[in-house]
C-alpha cells in the first residue's frame, strides 16, 4: 500500500494528519532536524506522539537530517539511542555518522535518506542501499519515470514529494542562507535567501534585466497525477512549518484521491491555505521557466475579484467568487500588498451582510485604485470546516468480545482488538438475577459507550445465563479491556540493539601539503599547469547532480554518491566539499567506500576542523587524508531551474555574463551546458593568509571560476608563497574577500 507521509512541527499538527487520513507522520527533535524553527518536539511530548501515533497504526519517523558536527556526535548517539528505546519507527538522516550509527547498532528502526543527501540516479540508491539504507528519499528534480525505473531495479523503498514548498537548488547543495547569514539549511536553520528579491544584471551591458523574488519556487502540487504516483512506496507531503489547518487540508485531499474519492472541488480545496501558487515540479516535467513564482514569495492566496468603484472610504468588488465576513483579503495595489480582514461587509444599499456572490462593499483606509485585483488569503468558513477536523478519529478499530456471565462466578470478557487478545476478570462474584437477568442488548450497550477511545463495538458473543452483571462492572470492564489492549499494541514494538563489531582502522602517511586547483574553463587549466599546479580538477569533475556518467581516466573529483558508486572499481578517486562533511565517522564512511582524500565542507571552522582530525586519529591511531578549499568564489547553489530561461534571455548565456544583485552584493551566474546553473557567493573565499596555520591539510585548493588566466596565475604564485613561507605581506582584502566560516561557527 503507498504511505502516505504527513508533517507535523507540534502535536496538534500531528492530531491533524493523524485524524485526516495519514499512514505516517515525520516530525524533529530540538536538534538535528532541519526545520530549527518549527516547534518541534522533546522526548516527553514524542512519548505522547509516538503512543497517539502507533495505537492508530500510524508511524513515526523522526528527523535527523542534518551534518553533526565531531563535537554533537556523542550527543547524536544518545538521542538515537532514546528515539530506540521510546519506539519511533524510522530516522531520516543526512550525515553519515548518522547512517553509519543506526544502521550498526539498531536492527528494528529504519535508516531513511533524506533527499539533503542529494540521490538523484540509481547509483546513489545502490551505494545507500548497500550502506544499510532502509528507504531513500529522492531529490525533488527526478522524473516520475526515473523514480519508477531506480525503484524497480534498486528494490529498495522509494519516498518522493507529491506537495508543499520546494527549494529552487538541490537540496542539501545550498550554501547561500550558510554563508551570507551563518545559518546553515544543513543546519535546520535556512533564512530562505532564494525567497529574497533579486535584480538581474548583464555583466557586458551593465543594464538591469528586472527586479523580482527570480529565485522562488511555487508550491508542488502533484494531486492530478496520483495514478502515477500510486507505484510509489511513500508520498511526501511538506509542511513542518506549517500550521495544523493546513496540514488538515493537504492530508486530507491526497487521502481522498488515494482513495478515489476526490473530486475537482476538492483539489481546487487545496488553494484555500497557504500556497505560493503550484507547480507540477520536475516529478511531471514542468518547464524550467514555470518553476518559480516571481512576483512574491508567500502566501498568493485565490483570486476573487476586481476593485471596480471608489467612493470615499467605500470600495466597491467585482467578485468572481463569494466573499464572507471575517475572510482575509489582500489587495495587489501598484506591486504592493494591502492585508485586512473583512470584519464588515455591505451591499450596495449601504447593509451589514454576512456574505456577498457577485458584488460587495468594505471600507478601507489605504491607498488602493480601481481595477486592482482582490484575492482571498484566509476563508474563514473553510478555517472553521478545517479547525472541526483537527482531533477525531479518522477510523475506529474492531473490538470484539466473548462474554462469559455465570453466577456465583467471576465475570470474564475476552476481548479482541488491534491483533491482540486481552482477558478480563472480575474481582466481583455475579449473583444470580431475581427478575431481570443481564441481557446481551445490556452489555453491547455499555460496551458501544467507546467514543473517547480508538474502538466501535464489533461483534458480541454473550450466553444468557440468569446472571445479574451491575452496570458499574461493565462499565470498569470496558475501560480495562480498552487500556488492556492499549498496552499490548504499545508494548509490542521490538526495541533491539545489536553488538557492535571491531571496526577495521584506516590511516594515511602524512604528506607535505601541496596545491590542488579546480577551474571552469580551458584557459584557467592551461595557466594552472603553468604554474606546475599536479592534480587539477576540470574534465574529470564528477558533480553531485544531474549526471551521465561516462567512461574516464585517471583520478576524479567526485561530489556524490552515485558517482562514487559507479567509478570506485575503475578510478582513484577524491571526494568533493558537496558530500557535506563535517565529522570524523563520515571521512572513515568515504575512506572505506576508496576514497583517495576526502574534501571538507565549506561550513567547518577551524576549531571544529582540528577537533575532527583529532577525533579521526583518537578512533584510528593514525591520520585522516584531507583537502580543504581554501580559495575562489563558493559555489552558493547549484539548481536545474535557469533564471536567465524565466527572465527570457534563453541561449544568450553563450554571449555573455550575468549575476544577481541584492543589497548586500552581486552573485555570479555560472551556467552548464545542460542548461543547469550555478551561482556563486560574490566576494571570494581567501584562506591564503591561513595557510602556515592550518595544520593537518594535505591538499589545499584553489577554486577557479570566473578568473582570467593572469588572475589564476597571480592567485598560484601569492598561494604557493604563503604555502612555503616566503611571503608575510596579507593577501586578504577586506571589500572583496571573505573567509566565509573559517573564524565563525555557523549555526
Amino acid at each position: 500500500m503507498t504511505e502516505l507521509l504527513a508533517p507535523a512541527g507540534n502535536m496538534e499538527a500531528l492530531k491533524a494528519a493523524i485524524s485526516n487520513g495519514c499512514d505516517a507522520i515525520y516530525l524533529g527533535m530540538q536538534k538535528f532536524g532541519a526545520r530549527a524553527y518549527s516547534s518541534n518536539f522533546d522526548l516527553e511530548s514524542l512519548k505522547e506522539a509516538v503512543s497517539y501515533a502507533h495505537l492508530r497504526n500510524v508511524k513515526i519517523y523522526v528527523t535527523m537530517n542534518t551534518i553533526v558536527f565531531e563535537n554533537e556526535v556523542l550527543e547524536m548517539k544518545e538521542q538515537l539511542n532514546e528515539l530506540n528505546e521510546i519506539g519511533v519507527d524510522g530516522i531520516i538522516v543526512q550525515d553519515l555518522a548518522a547512517l553509519g550509527y543506526i544502521v550498526k547498532n539498531f536492527p528494528d528502526m529504519e535508516a531513511h535518506c533524506s533527499t539533503q543527501m542529494g540521490i538523484d540516479d540509481l547509483d546513489g540508491t545502490l551505494l545507500l542501499k548497500e550502506l544499510g539504507a532502509d528507504r531513500v528519499v529522492m531529490s525533488r528534480e527526478v522524473p516520475i519515470e526515473q523514480v519508477k525505473e531506480i525503484k524497480k531495479i534498486a528494490q529498495i523503498p522509494i519516498e518522493i514529494f507529491v506537495h508543499g514548498a520546494l527549494c529552487v537548488s538541490y537540496s542539501g547543495n545550498c550554501l547561500m542562507s550558510g554563508l551570507i547569514g551563518y545559518r546553515s539549511g544543513n543546519r535546520g536553520r535556512c533564512v530562505g535567501s532564494c525567497r529574497k528579491e533579486y535584480e538581474l544584471i548583464d555583466r557586458r551591458t551593465e543594464t538591469s534585466l528586472g527586479k523580482n523574488y527570480i529565485l522562488s519556487t511555487k508550491d508542488l502540487n502533484t494531486i492530478d497525477y496520483i495514478n502515477d504516483l500510486k507505484d510509489i512506496d511513500s508520498l511526501k507531503i511538506e509542511g513542518r512549518m506549517k500550521e495544523p489547518a493546513y496540514v488538515a487540508n493537504v492530508v486530507s485531499k491526497y487521502r481522498m484521491a488515494l482513495d478515489h474519492k476526490i473530486t475537482k472541488e476538492e483539489k481546487e480545496n487545496l488553494s484555500k491555505t497557504f500556497n505560493r501558487t503550484f507547480t507540477k515540479g520536475y516529478l511531471f516535467h514542468e518547464d524550467q521557466k514555470d518553476i518559480t513564482n516571481v512576483l512574491r514569495p508567500n502566501n498568493f492566496g485565490r483570486e476573487i475579484g476586481r476593485i471596480s468603484k471608489i467612493v470615499n472610504d467605500m470600495v466597491e468588488i467585482r467578485l468572481t467568487r463569494t466573499l464572507n465576513q471575517n475572510d482575509i483579503i489582500r489587495i495587489s495595489h501598484n506591486n504592493e500588498d494591502v492585508n485586512l480582514t473583512v470584519v464588515k461587509l455591505y451591499n450596495k444599499d449601504g447593509n451589514l451582510i454576512n456574505k456577498a456572490d457577485s458584488v460587495c462593499y468594505i471600507k478601507i483606509k489605504e491607498q488602493v485604485s480601481k481595477g486592482d485585483l482582490v484575492y482571498i488569503t484566509k476563508d474563514y468558513l473553510y478555517y472553521k470546516e478545517l479547525e472541526s477536523s483537527l482531533e477525531k478519529e479518522f477510523k475506529r478499530f474492531n473490538l470484539d468480545l466473548r462474554v462469559y456471565a455465570y453466577p456465583d462466578s467471576n465475570l470474564i470478557i475476552d476481548g479482541s482488538g488491534l491483533g491482540f487478545h486481552y482477558l478480563y476478570e472480575s474481582e466481583e462474584i455475579l449473583g444470580a438475577a431475581i427478575n431481570n437477568p443481564t441481557t446481551k442488548e445490556q452489555v453491547i450497550k455499555q460496551f458501544s459507550r467507546l467514543n473517547e477511545t480508538i474502538f466501535a463495538l464489533n461483534h458480541v458473543e454473550f450466553e444468557e445465563c440468569n446472571a445479574f452483571i451491575p452496570v458499574k462492572l461493565l462499565n470498569a470492564a470496558r475501560r480495562d479491556i480498552v487500556q488492556g489492549l492499549y498496552d499490548l499494541k504499545l508494548n509490542s514494538q521490538k526495541k533491539r540493539t545489536k553488538a557492535m563489531n571491531a571496526k577495521e582502522k584506516i590511516t594515511f602517511a602524512p604528506e607535505e601539503p601541496y596545491l590542488t586547483a579546480s577551474v571552469t574553463t580551458k584557459e584557467q587549466y592551461d595557466a594552472c599547469v603553468s604554474c606546475g599546479i599536479q592534480e587539477i580538477y576540470f574534465e574529470n569533475v564528477v558533480r553531485r547532480n544531474q549526471n551521465d556518467y561516462q567512461e574516464k581516466e585517471g583520478q576524479l573529483l567526485i561530489g556524490g554518491y552515485g558517482g562514487i558508486y559507479h567509478y570506485r572499481k575503475t578510478n582513484p578517486f577524491v571526494t568533493d566539499y558537496s558530500l557535506n562533511v563535517v565529522n570524523s565517522a563520515s571521512c572513515y564512511e568515504l575512506y572505506r567506500l576508496g576514497a583517495k582524500r576526502v574534501t571538507l565542507s565549506y561550513e567547518l571552522n577551524k576549531r571544529q576542523i582540528e577537533d575532527l582530525m583529532d577525533a579521526y586519529y583518537q578512533e584510528n591511531d593514525g591520520y585522516p587524508a584531507l583537502e580543504m578549499i581554501v580559495y575562489g568564489k563558493a559555489p552558493l547553489m547549484f539548481t536545474k531551474y535557469c533564471p536567465l530561461k524565466k527572465m527570457n534571455q534563453c541561449g544568450s548565456c553563450k554571449s555573455s555574463s550575468y549575476e544577481l544583485k541584492d543589497e548586500h552584493g552581486t552573485f555570479p551566474v555560472i551556467t552548464h551546458d545542460d542548461c543547469t546553473t550555478t551561482i556563486l557567493n560574490g566576494k571570494t573565499l581567501n584562506l591564503l593568509d591561513e595557510l602556515q596555520s592550518i595544520k593537518g591539510i594535505e591538499a589545499f585548493r584553489l577554486n577557479f571560476t570566473v578568473e582570467s588566466k593572469d588572475q589564476v596565475v597571480k592567485t598560484i604564485h601569492k598561494a604557493l608563497n604563503k604555502l612555503n613561507g616566503s611571503l608575510d605581506k596579507a593577501v586578504f582584502h577586506q571589500e572583496s574577500d571573505t573567509r566565509g566560516h573559517f573564524n565563525k561557527e555557523i549555526l
